[in-house]
């Protein structure tokens, strides 16, 4: 037995997993504070969010698999950062699918 997401492209398989990636809000309030930085994060972000410490690695640990943001170690931290070759690809991806979905449609349903 095999997943049914196995039957469909990798390019809405890839889209599936990012959509999941962005599904859960501690990763996006990760994703925004990263952002709003405008530079590597070194100190504890958990002291920014609602979560626990062992949360918010594990949240940030699966932005990081996914290419969406960078850690390195840096003595005793990580420094985090947004990858933004990964963002601008993630964001036309998501601009591709929005552009087929956004035409004058006259529907009358």
């Amino acid at each position: 037995m095999h997943a049914k997401t196995a039957e469909f492209d990798f390019e809405l398989q890839e889209l599936e997993l990012l959509a999941k990636l962005l599904s859960h809000p501690a990763r996006i309030a990760i994703i925004k504070l990263l952002a709003a930085q405008k530079t590597c994060i070194s100190g504890d972000i958990a002291n920014e969010l609602p979560l626990s410490r062992a949360t918010v690695c594990q949240h940030l640990q699966e932005l990081k698999n996914a290419g969406l943001i960078k850690g390195e170690i840096n003595g005793l931290n990580v420094n985090y950062c947004l990858n933004v070759e990964k963002w601008k690809a993630v964001k036309a991806r998501f601009e591709g699918l929005f552009a087929l979905t956004i035409h004058d449609f006259h529907c009358n349903c």
